[in-house]
């Protein structure tokens, strides 16, 4: 109702703006990028509130007429021009190199803001600005490719909504059958790992005793997830995804569930973007779960590994035979997975290279490949185990030839894994997962791993 109340508040205060203006609501024609950057300037030098409300709704409203090259010129402009004021920060590191002090770093600090970032805090003024701004984020992040030069504007960017959308304005939500429909059909739409197919298998996923769905919803975004988890409770850590999914199952008595399983976590706002949400869901799931049930022991994930099949067949360090390449062509049968004998032996070439994809391989920078991976370790999991055939879909066999990962995340050793994986990218894992690296128990490969 708040919420409400003053959404319809800035509304009023936006229309009486464009009389006070003389300015209609824009037309829904092409739209021009040099007239939206004259109504910018003219935003960032006005002072009026009713007038700069309704001149940001304004500016909004037209941006969304430009096409793709007026949006890069849009943008490009924006990088270019509304940097800094040079004469002001000028004056500001002179009195800096003159004398040295507190007023006159704060004088320097704020005169080498880029005026972009005023401009952006009074475009958030609009009704409904704050996610038109995410909106915008997610076109800006589709034209980056190939124009460095845009660098700048999205580090603006980034550093405003990390403030606007930093753990304070979280709220953690739990979605079940009665949430509303509107939020639920957007779970159903942005789930990105395992696909909802239908109202029937949403319902199979947060309605019965032993599952639960969590989400991170923001005040400006009131009815938008930007973050949720899918969680099954089990008795034991689960090596397959498809018993959890599977239409006719018994739900586990809530009494004997042992495991909380993280089987699906999915980002809703690709404009939201490297601003990290994930880390902070977990744990305060984690938290949730524990009142609710304190006898789960067990906090796991589920979680698919995205890249590895693209990195054995591309990357020029995997340990690989010619014997061994040959039998990977056998993936590309489509009933490679019925066959025992040859699953076996794939099962013996592709389980020592997963333990070595996660705990040596990396990419030209010295980071892990796998951005699954980077997520958990860099929460303060512990890989747990590598699932042979855990994902039998045709996106986990393409991608990861089936192959699942436990993470586990033991709450007494969550910050010590962090700054294990953080200060020295130490991976850390179970015996088991270390076993498979050395080839304890299976065929190794010819070429060693060092």
């Amino acid at each position: 109702m708040a919420n409400a109340f003053f959404s319809d508040l800035l509304s009023t205060i936006s229309e009486r703006g464009r009389v006070l203006l003389g300015r209609a609501s824009p037309a829904n024609d092409k739209q021009d990028a040099s007239e939206l950057l004259e109504l910018c300037e003219a935003l960032l030098s006005g002072r009026g509130e009713a007038s700069g409300t309704a001149m940001a709704r304004e500016v909004l409203d037209r941006y969304h007429h430009l096409d793709a090259a007026g949006r890069l010129s849009f943008f490009q402009t924006l990088a270019r021009d509304f940097g800094p004021d040079h004469a002001k920060l000028a004056q500001a590191i002179e009195s800096w190199r003159a004398n040295a002090n507190g007023d006159d770093a704060s004088d320097l600090h704020f005169a080498s803001e880029p005026r972009r970032q005023e401009l952006i805090r009074r475009l958030n003024r609009a009704p409904g600005g704050t996610g038109e701004l995410v909106s915008i984020r997610s076109d800006l992040l589709s034209l980056m490719k190939g124009n460095k030069d845009l660098a700048a504007l999205d580090r603006d960017v980034v550093h405003l909504l990390s403030s606007w959308f930093n753990r304070g304005f979280l709220v953690l939500r739990r979605i079940d059958w009665s949430s509303p429909a509107n939020i639920l059909e957007k779970i159903i739409r942005y789930e990105a790992v395992h696909e909802i197919r239908d109202w029937d298998d949403l319902r199979r996923r947060i309605d019965p005793i032993d599952r639960r769905c969590y989400a991170f919803f923001h005040p400006a975004l009131a009815d938008e997830p930007l973050i949720f988890v899918e969680v099954a409770l089990t008795e034991a850590i689960p090596g397959a995804i498809a018993p959890l999914l599977a239409e006719e199952r018994e739900p586990v008595p809530v009494e004997k569930a042992r495991t909380a399983v993280f089987y699906s976590i999915s980002n809703t706002q690709r404009g939201l973007g490297g601003i990290s949400f994930g880390s902070f869901l977990i744990k305060q799931v984690v938290e949730e779960l524990r009142r609710e049930l304190p006898k789960l022991d067990n906090f796991v994930t589920l979680s698919p590994v995205p890249g590895f099949m693209q990195w054995v067949k591309q990357a020029d360090d995997v340990p690989l035979t010619d014997e061994d390449r040959q039998l990977l062509e056998s993936l590309g049968k489509p009933d490679w997975t019925e066959n025992a004998e040859l699953a076996t032996q794939l099962r013996a070439v592709l389980e020592p290279l997963a333990a070595y994809y996660f705990l040596k391989a990396r990419t030209p920078k010295g980071r892990l490949i796998d951005s699954v991976a980077r997520f958990h370790l860099g929460n303060g999991a512990r890989l747990e185990r590598i699932n042979w055939l855990g994902d039998l879909s045709p996106k986990g066999l393409r991608e990861s030839a089936g192959v699942m990962v436990n993470y586990l995340y033991r709450l007494d050793d969550i910050e010590k894994n962090h700054e294990a994986y953080a200060n020295n990218g130490e991976v850390i894992a179970s015996s088991a997962v270390k076993k498979l690296l050395k080839g304890e128990g299976r065929r190794l490969l010819d070429m060693r791993l060092g």
